[in-house]
């Protein structure tokens, strides 16, 4: 996929407020640390985390959604009637129907003749709907399209912890570590084809992506429900941690060469790199796998954990706050999702 007329001009987000220390979660799980003589503070020792936020109790997935997106309104200054499609990428969604972009977009106030619709693909959907935006706008079928998405872990995280109290065993611990990493937060990326008349100076041009699927690994990390009794279905998250790292490294060594190869671009000549953030070890073997030296990627697991969709794209704005990510940088954002499946994309910031 190759680009020649779209431009990321907002990177909007919205942090939980609630912070929650590894520290916490191991307190809950003190029967069980005792049991297994698990020292405090192996959590943190072994992902890296020390937090993580989360959104107060009953928060409604799409408030967080609607916040990001005006705050990415405002930046712009774009009138919402040039918006030509709204869509919502979270793995996590207000109800099973209607998508969840609808309210998001009645919040907004958008134009009857834009597109409005969710897509889904695990830690990848934000990029996913990039992409979607994207070949909509170098089609010449829209001149302006947001992605928008709100991802909440403080539900599966409580449920995983009683089923670690409850099903005492080093199998399930390992099992359900990853799902203790898990962050929360909002963002929305305003994607335009550069015509429009917008207040900030902010536009990164999208140059291309790659995207390769290893789907044979599809069962390595589920979040679904399960039955637990007759009409009775609980949520429940699984992750084979070791080996999910394990393909996914791999998937992302074939997607690197692709990548650089349809860019024609040198390793040495990507200036910096946005990864989705799962934790210290996932950083480590990803960016050593890729030749990719630690101080051009910029990581925020440390206190925002695992954020789902929303990592990357926090990071990247973060990052670019902050100054990491320069005016004339070649930047990729480099995804690994459950599936398997890996993206990555070419900017020129």
């Amino acid at each position: 996929m190759k680009y020649s007329r779209v431009f990321i001009n907002s990177l909007a987000y919205e942090l939980a407020p609630v912070v929650v220390s590894s520290s916490e979660l191991e307190s809950r799980l003190a029967p069980l640390y005792q049991k297994f003589r698990i020292p405090m503070g192996q959590l943190a020792a072994l992902t890296g985390i020390t937090e993580r936020r989360w959104w107060p109790k009953g928060h409604q997935l799409s408030d967080g959604a609607i916040k990001a997106a005006r705050k990415a309104m405002v930046e712009t200054g774009i009138d919402v009637a040039d918006l030509g499609a709204v869509v919502y990428t979270g793995v996590c969604r207000d109800q099973h129907e209607p998508a969840t972009a609808c309210r998001v977009a009645a919040e907004l106030g958008v134009s009857k003749d834009t597109a409005i619709y969710d897509i889904s693909n695990a830690c990848l959907g934000v990029l996913s709907g990039i992409l979607d935006i994207a070949n909509r706008i170098e089609l010449g079928q829209i001149k302006a399209g947001m992605v928008v998405s709100c991802e909440s872990a403080r539900d599966i995280v409580d449920v995983t912890i009683d089923n670690m109290l409850a099903d005492p065993t080093m199998q399930n611990f390992a099992q359900s570590l990853a799902t203790l990493t898990g962050g929360s937060g909002a963002v929305a990326v305003i994607l335009t084809d550069g015509s429009l008349p917008l207040t900030n100076v902010r536009q990164h041009q999208l140059l291309g992506a790659s995207h390769l699927s290893a789907p044979e690994h599809h069962q390595l990390c589920q979040w679904g429900l399960q039955e637990v009794g007759h009409n009775l279905y609980r949520e429940f998250m699984r992750t084979d941690a070791v080996t999910l790292l394990k393909e996914g490294v791999e998937l992302a060594k074939h997607t690197w060469e692709h990548f650089l190869e349809q860019r024609n671009w040198l390793v040495e000549q990507v200036d910096k790199v946005i990864c989705h953030q799962v934790g210290a070890s996932n950083r480590k073997q990803v960016l050593s796998a890729l030749n990719i030296p630690p101080e051009k990627e910029f990581p925020t697991y440390q206190l925002l954990g695992n954020m789902g969709t929303v990592s990357l794209p926090v990071t990247a704005a973060m990052a670019h706050d902050q100054g990491f990510l320069q005016v004339g940088d070649q930047v990729s954002f480099l995804g690994i999702g459950s599936g398997l499946n890996c993206m990555m994309l070419g900017i020129k910031w």
